[in-house]
């Protein structure tokens, strides 16, 4: 069992590991069994958190064509639909050079555009993509195994989840245009405990110690999207709070502690719920991307087909796509302009908000009058 934990509002919660550490360990001690022919009951792995796994291995079967293995997803103290699951994966040598991923019984395909992965593959993220990939490449690299003339050009990774068909339709995949299944996902490889509550007083002591250090003014945002854009303008990580959901909530902390200025950076999609008044952005409280989307467009005169087309759209990378083609005047800066209102409204005026919004495929899209300003403010140079 993997007993890494932390105390959040004096509760002690275990860490989980997300379904992409669970792919890779699978991927790895398959590789191991099909190499030396025999059985593998459990395997060590690196994360990108830089906590090394060692998971005990399920199903395990080998021949001289193939092998696979599963490891049980163990979410930790985290509510998540896929705890407790397996997850499954089959290694066959392959006369393709490289790495080929297949999606596997209850492991969904990409069918729409604006994801990180493209149409037609699996949906297996780029982190977990490139875990595996950094696993295969260890085994291969070793002593005991590189010198070897009967290794193959390269391997086909399959993914299965058998339960993913139907936990998926209590995701949201099925909105964002994967289909058959669950996603490979994990930025970390490491599940953090998120009980609400305890998740919020985390955020609330990160923010209190901030002020104590005597910070005025810093930077929000909902989460590693948010964070590595940052990275990218060059500010201040120093006074960067990662809010999650709970923008609403962070902004009524830092209202009642007296923060003086607030440089608020998102990605579209979970930025534009607020632009709609919705404080807590989880999919699962609330959406309304495409509505709000639409209806700013049709403000600033797009079509009727364009609107139309917006409102059908999986993703707000797809959407973003129809609305720059439109080529509707200043839409994003114009759209960064209501979530500063919407947010400062939320402060009752007290604290000066300026907005920045991106997407991963687009970039930079636009920002709110002021936000030059306070982004020079805030820049490490």
């Amino acid at each position: 069992m993997f007993n890494k934990t932390v105390e959040k509002n004096g509760k002690i919660m275990r860490y989980g590991y997300t379904t992409g550490s669970c792919a890779t360990a699978a991927t790895k001690a398959a590789l191991l069994m099909f190499l030396n022919q025999q059985k593998w009951d459990t395997v060590k792995i690196n994360t990108p958190k830089g906590w090394p796994l060692d998971l005990v291995l399920h199903d395990q079967t080998f021949s001289e064509y193939e092998a696979s293995c599963s490891v049980v997803k163990d979410a930790g103290d985290d509510p998540d639909v896929t705890n407790g699951i397996k997850i499954f994966a089959k290694v066959i040598p392959s006369d393709q050079a490289g790495i080929t991923f297949i999606a596997g019984i209850g492991v969904g395909t990409v069918t729409s555009v604006g994801l990180s992965i493209p149409p037609g593959q699996p949906a297996i993220n780029p982190t977990p993509r490139e875990m595996i990939a950094q696993e295969i490449r260890a085994v291969l690299d070793s002593d005991a195994i590189k010198h070897r003339p009967d290794l193959p050009k390269g391997w086909q990774v399959e993914l299965s989840i058998p339960q993913g068909v139907e936990l998926a339709k209590r995701t949201f995949n099925p909105k964002l245009g994967i289909e058959g299944g669950l996603s490979i996902i994990g930025t970390t490889g490491i599940v953090e405990p998120m009980s609400e509550e305890a998740w919020k007083a985390s955020l609330k002591l990160e923010l209190s110690v901030l002020h104590a250090k005597g910070f005025n003014e810093i930077i929000f945002v909902p989460g590693n999207y948010g964070k590595d854009f940052s990275e990218e303008l060059g500010l201040n990580e120093d006074v960067l709070v990662k809010t999650s959901n709970f923008i609403g909530f962070m902004l009524d902390e830092a209202e009642r502690m007296g923060f003086d200025k607030i440089l608020l950076i998102g990605h579209l999609g979970k930025l534009v719920k607020v632009a709609g008044g919705i404080f807590n952005t989880h999919s699962s409280v609330a959406d309304g991307r495409m509505e709000i989307l639409t209806a700013h467009a049709g403000i600033l005169g797009a079509s009727r087909d364009t609107m139309a087309k917006i409102m059908a759209a999986k993703t707000t990378d797809e959407a973003t796509d129809i609305i720059l083609a439109e080529n509707l005047p200043d839409y994003f800066n114009q759209l960064a302009e209501v979530v500063k209102k919407k947010v400062t409204d939320r402060v009752y005026g007290t604290i000066d908000i300026e907005v920045v919004l991106f997407s991963k495929i687009h970039g930079f899209l636009g920002q709110s009058k002021d936000a030059e300003e306070l982004r020079k403010r805030l820049c490490t140079h």
